[in-house]
């Protein structure tokens, strides 16, 4: 009987998505999917502790990254469809997908509560981000796995597609070439998975639309209307992704989107507190081991330097700790049975201010006393459109019904007299440890003091 394997790998897979509905792969991207590497996202919960909050909140950056390649596919299939001239070819398409794909390896236990919560405080000053991570595990994901023999077969150039790939993930922030992976014509490539211009990429619509359906809130967002309305067009001599001008408020729903999820779960202030009891837990048990890739052991904030022992961190490492009967993490492990018997940090409160955060703490610290700051949590949470206090549709260009080829920035007054004229909303949040009624009591009229003396005039 022949050996059918090799053909059977030649040919796509078809995923029954519950957001995409039924979805087609490219053989390479079932390899890529197929590895430890990527496997490891089935155990990191896309929203992190929001899962303590919200009860369907379960879903992992494993089908997330799925959804954002499906994503990648149909906006570059669109676009060579209607503009044959721009010259997108399958290796456009393909590197594209693999980098949507790949775009969140990066990512520690519980997302994003381990690269802005944990490893600022287990390594400060260290200069990390999970894009770097993913760009690292991408690296070693195709060299453990021996993928790049099978990504030439498809036609993918290593000198080129490879580096190409990753400058997609986390691409370069300034607009200049030469980039290593695309010449400048095809600059429209590095917008489709992140976005550095306007923060409009399929990253974005994929989580708006699942984390609206696991959170059991409504997603007004129809990125599929606005694939459709997608053109490259030149602006300012370069070739940018485009919209349609009537898509406009679509888009405004989109950011509105994006600072509603910030505003009703993301910076869930009961998520936010349970997310500051993993950290401070992992803190506690920073001497956690895992096997590296010389056979020596590193610490749970070292992993990061390690893809051999990242591949292996996940957020299985809570109940690790939970379950372990180790004296050197019983610290950790009673700040996790508190979370398991929700025997949470308490919020005090929420108000504005335009004080730093560093000031901010240094300001409740000399309120509270030397030596009661490490009962207290200082955090600074901020709801905007995605570029801070900017509006990101003054950074978009549209194109009319009756000149398609070309495209302006949009005048406010034409989209609607109703639009925000505010982009950014900061908040600072102050949370209890202590867990003793008469001290949380105690807690909450040292924190309406505290109010009282932000509010008084500045002295001259």
């Amino acid at each position: 009987m022949a050996d059918n394997s090799s053909e059977e790998e030649k040919k796509p897979k078809v995923f029954n998505d519950p957001i995409h509905g039924t979805i087609e792969l490219h053989p390479i991207l079932v390899k890529i999917i197929d590895t430890p590497q990527f496997q490891r996202l089935r155990n990191i919960k896309q929203l992190g502790g929001k899962y303590y909050v919200y009860p369907a909140a379960s879903h992992n950056r494993f089908e997330h990254s799925i959804g954002v390649a499906h994503l990648a596919g149909e906006l570059l299939q669109t676009l060579k469809e209607k503009q044959p001239n721009l010259g997108i070819d399958e290796r456009d398409i393909l590197c594209v997908q693999i980098a949507g794909l790949c775009h969140d390896l990066g990512h520690g236990p519980f997302s994003h509560m381990f690269d802005q919560m944990f490893i600022p405080r287990a390594r400060p000053n260290y200069a990390w981000s999970h894009e770097k991570a993913s760009q690292e595990m991408f690296d070693h994901l195709v060299k453990e796995n021996s993928l790049t023999a099978v990504m030439v077969a498809h036609g993918l150039v290593q000198q080129e597609d490879l580096p190409f790939i990753k400058e997609l993930i986390d691409p370069p922030k300034i607009a200049q070439w030469p980039h290593h992976g695309r010449p400048k014509e095809k600059a429209f490539l590095y917008e489709v998975v992140s976005n550095t211009r306007n923060k409009i990429d399929v990253d974005k619509w994929e989580y708006f639309a699942r984390d609206c359906h696991q959170l059991g809130m409504q997603n007004n967002f129809d990125c599929h209307r606005l694939i459709k309305f997608a053109r490259v067009c030149e602006v300012d001599g370069m070739n940018q992704i485009c919209y349609r001008d009537k898509e406009v408020f679509n888009l405004y729903n989109m950011f509105h989107t994006r600072f509603s999820l910030h505003k009703r779960a993301y910076q869930h202030k009961v998520g936010n507190s349970i997310e500051w009891m993993i950290t401070d837990a992992f803190l506690e048990a920073d001497g956690r081991i895992f096997d590296s890739k010389d056979g020596k052991k590193c610490n749970l904030s070292k992993a990061i330097d390690d893809m051999v022992a990242y591949t292996k961190l996940t957020d299985a490492v809570f109940h690790e700790i939970l379950n372990s009967s180790s004296v050197e993490l019983q610290e950790a492990r009673k700040i996790l049975e508190r979370i398991v018997k929700r025997n949470l940090y308490v919020c005090l409160g929420e108000f504005s201010s335009d004080k730093r955060l560093d000031e901010m703490k240094n300001q409740w610290n000399v309120h509270v006393g030397e030596g009661n700051e490490k009962y207290y949590v200082v955090e600074s949470v901020k709801y905007n459109y995605g570029m801070n206090g900017e509006d990101p549709i003054q950074h978009v260009s549209f194109y009319t019904k009756q000149n398609p080829d070309v495209a302006n920035p949009i005048d406010r007054a034409q989209v609607s007299l109703l639009l925000p004229g505010v982009f950014e909303e900061k908040k600072f949040r102050i949370y209890t440890k202590r867990t003793d009624d008469g001290d949380v009591k105690a807690d909450r009229d040292r924190y309406r003091a505290f109010l009282d003396l932000l509010a008084q005039p500045a002295q001259p």
